[in-house]
């Protein structure tokens, strides 16, 4: 991108009035870019302590952007299921497991558009070719469009509480998503959109709520990682669905790109790195509530097995009350719209950087070249807001099988990633290490083996009953 390379060429050796001379000759969504890099370029210099705490302030986005995301309205009605129908054991030890996976698999794609200034779907398509961009775009568009569907999901069944009919839910946040991506250029895209991110939070001071709260259960379920129910296909496929939410690929994608339209270089890795582990920590910290939350109330409560999310508010508030259930529901509504910023954002890049259109979120939105930039994730998200409204369609059901979906797509997303990361020619000092390689094959290997046993379940039962009677 002309930014960059600009400031690769300028930034050490141009004074600031030089340096915003040359700025002014660049197209719009340039310029934007490079007056934000300028703005960080300026606090570098300074050495005071208030200086360096906004220009920390000033790198978080990304990172925290797309972990708080991954916790969207397919997330915590994943969690919420999840507490639903295991209670308080395995899943709560296994989430901690997820923070050090998530934060790991994220801050490879730091390094990657730090130092490339590329994309995600741009570094596959011209470095693998086209039948790969392809498939690796063909991959991401499946996946995005079947997550915005959870999304619209957590949406219309949150404001349903708040008695707001389906159709305008859904007329309402489609409208919502698309001013804010027309409207506003990235610092302040990224702005407005970590302050809808800060209402995820919501689910932590729910805890105070819970009557007679047993905390014994959890601090148990660390040592023993007790699994409350036989080890079968729905298990496993709940296992899945949590994997799903936890690494997706719009999230490689996403925060790869966000990266570059951010403007940051190798000097930012660090503190992009800090940026993903604080939203990781931040998403871990809220699914383990959310489990607790649906653990500790509605587990054992629902006799006939049912787990949608309607369901398990409708439980949620016969024991904690109607306004805690309330909160409930707006973490849920907020949570399904970071999501369809974020993953609109994903798509949008993706397939602009596939195709070598234009694309940043800085485009004027009279720019016809911005129409084409958000035409594909725009016409996805009206798609799927639509397909919510069918009536009587499995939403339980179809949520926690759109995880069960990112999980089986995940192991060719991240190969693609590991190949990029040990690409010395591209990375340079940047490229994996060995230990990063064992951990993230690892990671490829063990979602590969847990696919293959939810088919196992499903296709072979007998064999499946026996392998479990194993363990």
């Amino acid at each position: 991108m002309i930014s960059v390379s600009f400031w690769k060429k300028h930034e050490h050796e141009l004074s600031n009035s030089e340096l915003l001379k040359k700025i002014e000759g660049l197209p719009s969504e340039e310029r934007l870019r490079a007056e934000d890099r300028l703005h960080i370029v300026l606090h570098r210099q300074k050495h005071t302590l208030a200086s360096r705490l906004e220009l920390f302030l000033m790198m978080l986005g990304p990172g925290i952007l797309v972990m708080v995301a991954d916790n969207d309205a397919g997330g915590v009605i994943t969690y919420a299921q999840t507490g639903s129908i295991f209670g308080i054991g395995f899943f709560i030890p296994f989430m901690i497991l997820m923070l050090p996976v998530a934060y790991f698999v994220q801050e490879m794609t730091v390094r990657l558009g730090a130092v490339t200034h590329r994309g995600h779907a741009e570094m596959i398509w011209k470095r693998y070719g086209g039948f790969w961009g392809s498939f690796s775009l063909a991959d991401l568009v499946a996946a995005n469009f079947l997550t915005f569907i959870t999304e619209f999901i957590g949406i219309t069944v949150g404001m349903s509480i708040f008695g707001v009919p389906p159709i305008i839910s859904a007329i309402v946040f489609v409208a919502s998503v698309i001013s804010i991506q027309l409207f506003l250029r990235y610092f302040t895209w990224e702005r407005v959109s970590l302050l809808i991110a800060a209402f995820n939070l919501i689910f932590i001071p729910l805890l105070l709520f819970l009557p007679n709260p047993d905390w014994s259960l959890v601090s148990q379920s660390f040592v023993s990682w007790r699994i409350n129910g036989p080890i079968g296909s729905l298990f496993i496929y709940v296992l899945l669905a949590n994997l799903g939410t936890t690494i997706a690929p719009w999230m490689l994608f996403f925060q790869q790109s966000s990266v570059v339209d951010k403007g940051l270089t190798t000097h930012d890795i660090r503190r992009g790195q800090i940026d993903t582990l604080i939203g990781s920590a931040v998403m871990v910290t809220v699914a383990i509530c959310i489990i607790i939350l649906t653990g500790m109330t509605v587990y054992g409560s629902d006799k006939d097995g049912t787990v949608g999310v309607a369901r398990i508010l409708q439980i949620f508030a016969s024991k904690v009350g109607v306004f805690p259930m309330e909160l409930f529901a707006v973490g849920l509504v907020e949570a399904g719209l970071i999501a369809a910023i974020a993953i609109s954002a994903s798509t949008s890049w993706a397939v602009s950087e596939a195709f070598g259109w234009k694309g940043s979120i800085n485009l004027p939105a009279r720019d016809k070249k911005s129409l084409k930039f958000y035409l594909p994730s725009f016409g996805a998200l009206i798609i799927a807001a639509g397909i919510t409204l069918i009536p009587n369609v499995p939403l339980g059901y179809l949520n926690l099988t759109v995880q069960v979906i990112a999980t089986i797509f995940m192991p060719a997303a991240m190969l693609f990633l590991l190949l990029l990361l040990n690409d010395r020619e591209i990375m340079g000092n940047h490229a994996n290490r060995k230990w990063q390689n064992v951990v993230g094959f690892g990671i490829i290997g063990f979602l590969i083996v847990m696919n293959a046993l939810y088919g196992i379940s499903i296709a072979l039962p007998a064999v499946f009953a026996h392998l479990a009677s194993s363990l």
